[in-house]
């Protein structure tokens, strides 16, 4: 069935709303039941018109093979991170502060950005609050742990599982482990500099009062960590490359790793210290009803998209791994990332036999290796252009004015911050790498 460009308005004005709506009306826009509203209006006319022209398929697996098993995950890393907390106050030195950054970098990939970013960000904080000048400690925290450090498993950012639900293997994400220590390590010599020198310019006093309140690093619902390592695996083994019967029709094979995430996620609300979980971490389910609520109408608005893309791609002129990277980053700047890196991918096994002759190499999930590789780091890296470009951003954004830290104006932090500390690491990586 050969769809017209209108066919995407929705799905522009779905995305338009997201990027948008927290900025024009911030107040209605923090109602999840308002989210979903918007989602309805938007995604409903998309599916009646989907079932009229004869592509209920595709619509229904857009929203019960790929919405399902997206929200899931999401819910399992939200609900698993959400039960640990780390507390404590140690020295705020240049090299404790780096520490952090790079932990939190090397963890993203296992429990996720949110999660990592939400485990580190009060512990960070709690440690730095006596220091005058710790803004510059908050961006760069957006930028290593709430995205780029999400790069090499599934896991870590959800375009990455988007791909994943589309054919790239588990393991395969830590091809693109160059990139993720490149882009990792240059960031982190730029924080360890920027901090040694404002430490230098902190009062004596701050840095006395902060030597004298030290407090130990505390860590709380370990048991958490056991079943971390059990999302992991049932992501890992519980697919169809493992187990040929989740090809099949039946409901129970086809939803195994969603029935074990669920499982998981149950043993973990009822095992976890409530005071961990609701005093400590002061979890509260409006996060991933807000997700929920969206991507409902992303992935119906989405299908539409996605069709047209791939059935005209080889008219839109996208045939180097270069337009791939900054189209991908360019959006998932301003847009959602994972959305965007779905429709790119869309677009790339759209293209020709020719074209995909011509940029070579093994093909991953229907798609040539490099064009995956570059649609994965763009959605992932560019994600740290805004406070717009992935979830995690608001909201450590959030909890730092909540904790009386000064951040920069939506515009200040790309003027002040990535478009002259990031964006020049991203040209980097692809001048080298793609």
């Amino acid at each position: 069935m050969e769809l017209q460009a209108w066919t995407m308005i929705p799905f522009a004005i779905m995305l338009l709303a997201i990027a948008i709506g927290p900025i024009v009306a911030e107040h209605w826009w923090e109602n999840n039941l308002n989210k979903f509203i918007v989602s309805l209006i938007l995604g409903i006319p998309t599916a009646i018109y989907l079932v009229c022209v004869g592509l209920t398929h595709n619509l229904v697996h857009q929203v019960f093979f790929d919405y399902v098993p997206f929200i899931i995950l999401l819910l399992a890393l939200f609900v698993v991170t959400g039960g640990i907390h780390l507390s404590g106050d140690i020295k705020a030195k240049p090299i404790v502060n780096t520490g952090f950054l790079a932990l939190g970098f090397l963890l993203a990939s296992i429990m996720g950005t949110t999660g990592a970013a939400m485990l580190l960000i009060r512990p960070l904080i709690a440690t730095n609050q006596q220091r005058k000048h710790k803004v510059h400690t908050i961006l760069f925290f957006i930028a290593l742990v709430a995205n780029c450090g999400g790069l090499l498993s599934p896991l870590g950012d959800p375009p990455l599982f988007m791909l994943f639900l589309r054919g790239a293997s588990f393991t395969w994400f830590m091809t693109m482990f160059v990139e993720w220590a490149f882009a990792g390590a240059i960031l982190l010599l730029l924080y360890f500099l920027a901090d040694t020198y404002y430490y230098r310019k902190e009062d004596w006093t701050a840095l006395s009062a902060d030597a004298r309140e030290i407090e130990p690093l505390r860590l709380g619902g370990k048991i958490n960590f056991i079943y971390l390592i059990g999302i992991v695996l049932t992501v890992a083994f519980i697919n169809e490359g493992y187990i040929p019967q989740m090809k099949g029709d039946n409901l129970f094979f086809k939803y195994l790793r969603e029935i074990v995430l669920l499982i998981i996620i149950a043993l973990s609300i009822f095992t976890t210290n409530k005071k961990v979980r609701y005093e400590l971490n002061k979890f509260t389910w409006g996060p991933i009803i807000e997700v929920a609520a969206l991507f409902f109408g992303i992935f119906i608005t989405m299908t539409p998209a996605l069709i047209f893309m791939n059935h005209h791609a080889a008219d839109m002129g996208f045939d180097q791994t270069w337009q791939f990277y900054y189209a991908t980053g360019a959006l998932s700047s301003f847009l959602d990332n994972t959305p965007t890196a779905v429709a790119f991918h869309s677009l790339a096994t759209g293209l020709s036999p020719e074209a995909m002759q011509a940029i070579g190499g093994n093909m991953v999930a229907g798609v040539p290796e490099t064009l995956l590789r570059a649609i994965s780091i763009g959605a992932v890296f560019f994600g740290a252009m805004t406070y717009i470009g992935n979830g995690p951003n608001f909201m450590v954004k959030s909890i730092a004015e909540e904790n009386e830290i000064k951040m920069p104006s939506f515009f200040g932090y790309m003027i002040k911050f990535s478009l002259i500390i990031l964006l020049p690491v991203y040209i980097l990586v692809q001048l080298i790498f793609l």
